[in-house]
């Protein structure tokens, strides 16, 4: 009797330790999943609404960029996990050196989604941004 119980108790321990070694491995395989899909490199077209001219920006994640009286900088950028509708999700900060109001010191700081630009507007009166790739 006391063989039977050793036995039954090495064979919970043995299962136990097997669940525990295939939990890890899953949870390993989705962060490396979801690194996947964030970028270190962005393509930004940006236009000038005077003189109707664009321009491809390619940027690295966490750079500080000027383009004209344009401050970007962009903090992440991260692609959908879904291949029928792409979606690109961006944090951006822009910054406007010629704009005369020190209170305000970001033209625009937050996401923006390249399929919904309206949900977060980038609203300045000279330039248009669009996000195009996140790679």
């Amino acid at each position: 009797m006391k063989m039977k119980i050793k036995n039954i108790n090495l064979g919970k321990s043995k299962i136990s330790l097997i669940s525990i070694f295939f939990y890890l491995l899953t949870i390993s395989t989705v962060q490396a999943d979801d690194l996947d899909y964030f970028g270190k490199k962005i393509d930004i077209r940006i236009l000038d609404k005077l003189s109707s001219k664009s321009k491809l920006l390619k940027l690295d994640i966490g750079e500080n960029f000027s383009y004209k009286n344009l401050e970007i900088k962009v903090l992440k950028c991260k692609n959908s996990k879904f291949d029928d509708n792409p979606e690109i999700t961006t944090y951006l900060q822009v910054k406007d050196s010629k704009n005369s109001n020190n209170d305000e010191v970001f033209v625009f700081n937050g996401w923006t989604f390249s399929s919904s630009p309206s949900i977060q507007v980038f609203d300045h009166p000279v330039y248009d941004l669009w996000i195009l790739k996140c790679y």
